[in-house]
């Protein structure tokens, strides 16, 4: 709008609203006009009146399908949750499927897209992966881990990771941690956004769908730039976290999957190494040498110890290897096995992964297994068990392979 000079230049309520006001020169923003039409004649009004509604306004309320946009909807049975599904969020949208199989002992899950991730790198755009952790446990140790998709916003994976040996007991415990991570070759990897999932939502044998925004992860303050009050209050609430888990709660080493039969035709207890997941990773390449070594205590004669092969570089080796404790079964009923899993290191000591115990004297599963056993003859029973960081006394003596 330009006037003479010395005249009052005026701004009516319509382009004072569509002044943008950013820095630099002064723009009108596009299409402004749809929404507040000029009420005078020309060829910008068009002498329409200002209470008419503009052609070229659609309603803002109705939303195209999602098959129009490209979207999967999910699996019919699949029970989808979802919240928050604001297109504009800062961090962006994570959508994936949850499915424990109970039978199998396996927790599925499927990585399907992002959406409107948060730009990372200089070009506005982002080299996005997915990571999972189950919490509490040995982050290293359970981590899955997606491909890597290059230079988008809108990353579709279409990845199917699973973990294995997980029991009814890490449902009602446990959390499932996905986080979305930029990938930057040249320094660390950036933190884009995480979604943290109770198991316990989850039910045996059903889909679950989720389409979630992704939050901030929130860091805990070192103890040294906190306050001696804060200090007291950390203090006070892990102690009250462990008073909830329960005493003598043990660090999580993995999971091993054991079958225990005691044969009534050979007199003797056949016990198979099946396999071991999740083992936390004791060397610096972030793996370990695994193998697995039995006793069958009391051992007077010191004969009961057996040894698998070691596995080269993983967390979860595979054995199916079987060993043979020749007793009669009112015997065998007053020993325990122990099962302890190393890893190997040449030329210095062995570093000790995890253990479990079964026999009267155990606790939960391990002890359930191995009444089983004693009470079914001929029947092999495989079970998944959790190893800890207790180290048995008898088998801290013996750290060689």
């Amino acid at each position: 709008m330009r006037g003479r000079r010395g005249d009052r230049m005026t701004i009516n309520i319509q382009e004072h609203m569509a002044i943008n006001v950013c820095p630099g020169p002064i723009r009108p923003i596009r299409q402004i006009s749809d929404y507040f039409p000029r009420r005078g004649p020309g060829p910008e009004g068009g002498g329409r009146d200002f209470r008419e509604a503009p052609a070229r306004l659609a309603p803002l309320a109705l939303a195209p399908p999602a098959a129009l946009l490209g979207a999967t909807t999910p699996e019919e049975g699949a029970e989808v949750d979802s919240y928050d599904s604001d297109d504009t969020t800062a961090l962006g949208m994570l959508e994936f499927d949850l499915l424990y199989d109970q039978a199998s002992c396996t927790l599925h899950c499927s990585i399907l897209r992002a959406k409107g991730l948060k730009p990372m790198d200089f070009n506005g755009l982002a080299d996005p992966y997915v990571k999972l952790h189950l919490l509490p446990g040995a982050c290293k140790a359970n981590k899955l881990k997606t491909k890597t998709q290059r230079n988008t916003l809108n990353p579709v994976w279409n990845e199917d990771l699973t973990y294995s040996g997980i029991t009814d007991d890490d449902i009602t415990h446990k959390v499932l941690r996905i986080s979305v991570c930029d990938e930057d070759k040249l320094s660390h990897n950036e933190f884009i956004g995480e979604i943290r999932v109770p198991l316990r939502r989850l039910k045996p044998s059903q889909k679950k769908h989720f389409n979630i925004c992704l939050e901030r992860q929130v860091p805990l303050a070192s103890p040294s730039s906190m306050s001696a009050a804060l200090r007291g209050i950390s203090c006070y609430l892990k102690e009250l976290e462990q008073a909830e888990q329960g005493p003598g709660l043990l660090e999580e080493r993995g999971r091993i999957l054991l079958s225990l039969s005691y044969s009534s035709r050979r007199q003797g207890l056949l016990v198979g190494i099946v396999r071991c997941a999740h083992l936390a990773a004791m060397d610096v390449n972030g793996y370990s040498d695994p193998y697995v070594k039995t006793y069958l205590r009391p051992d007077v004669d010191k004969k009961s110890k057996h040894k698998t092969c070691v596995k080269k570089k993983t967390l979860n080796p595979e054995f199916n290897e079987d060993f043979f404790y020749e007793m009669e079964l009112s015997a065998l009923a007053t020993k325990t096995l122990e099962v302890t899993v190393w890893d190997y290191d040449i030329g210095k000591s062995n570093d000790f992964i995890g253990g479990v115990s079964l026999g009267p004297g155990a606790r939960g599963e391990a002890r359930k297994h191995w009444r089983d056993c004693l009470q079914q003859p001929d029947a092999a029973l495989e079970r998944w068990h959790t190893l800890t960081s207790e180290l048995p006394p008898a088998a801290g003596a013996l750290p060689s392979a």
